[in-house]
């Protein structure tokens, strides 16, 4: 559960971290929980922590201000599949469940369980998108897959195991297909290299054409696909 911190009177979700190879604090923008993030090295009190996010708090401030607000999946809501924007449409009448047409996400059932089935939806098709895309690419390369998982991962997009489990978040469906397609990429180059030298990196341009445009992508905008749902 994060922390709250008071900033010119306002309660703003804190979240403390520490990281043995951080050498400065650091205030980042922390989607889960709409707050920010306090990145600690090693041996740094928590209030010094503290102390230098309310040296900031002007700064702080401006930037939750300038953010996008939360996107709950809600009827009229709008949201990203694999960066194409979908409007959600309130279908009581129908007995389709959940399905896409012309960039309408139509749920069906009562107004309640609108947001489960879009969440159950939107995983689905996360696990279907990146197995397949991991498997092709695992081919490409003489390796295979053993497992695929699709987890609310909020500290990496993906990993991989020596075993050849591959886990993603599931919100990489919200991200362009570039981004997408670029995770998968880094993650089954891992199959091969379990580091990030340079025969990674051929690996991974092999494997993907728009690496640099998603890593940015991710740099720049990752968190926001925090904020939906």
């Amino acid at each position: 559960m994060p922390k709250t911190l008071q900033l010119a009177g306002r309660h703003v979700p804190l979240v403390v971290k520490r990281h043995p190879q951080a050498r400065y604090i650091t205030l980042r923008f922390d989607g889960a929980s709409g707050g920010i993030r306090l990145v600690l090295p090693k041996g740094v009190p928590l209030a010094e922590g503290i102390a230098f996010a309310n040296a900031k708090s002007n700064w702080v401030l401006d930037y939750l201000d300038s953010l996008p607000p939360r996107v709950p999946f809600e009827h009229g809501a709008e949201l990203p599949i694999l960066g194409k924007d979908h409007r959600i449409h309130h279908a009581p009448w129908a007995r389709r469940g959940v399905w896409r047409a012309d960039s309408v996400l139509w749920v069906s059932g009562k107004e309640e369980h609108i947001s489960r089935r879009v969440g159950d939806y939107l995983k689905a098709e996360a696990r279907k998108e990146l197995s397949r895309r991991a498997r092709d690419k695992a081919a490409q390369i003489g390796r295979q897959v053993r497992k695929v998982s699709v987890r609310d991962t909020r500290s990496r997009w993906g990993s991989c195991s020596e075993h050849g489990d591959l886990n993603f978040s599931w919100r990489l469906i919200l991200a362009p297909e570039h981004v997408l397609d670029y995770v998968v990429a880094h993650e089954v180059a891992h199959l091969e290299e379990l580091n990030h030298g340079r025969r990674f990196w051929r690996l991974t341009e092999k494997l993907a054409t728009e690496i640099e445009p998603a890593k940015a992508w991710l740099q720049d905008q990752g968190e926001s696909l925090l904020r939906f749902g």
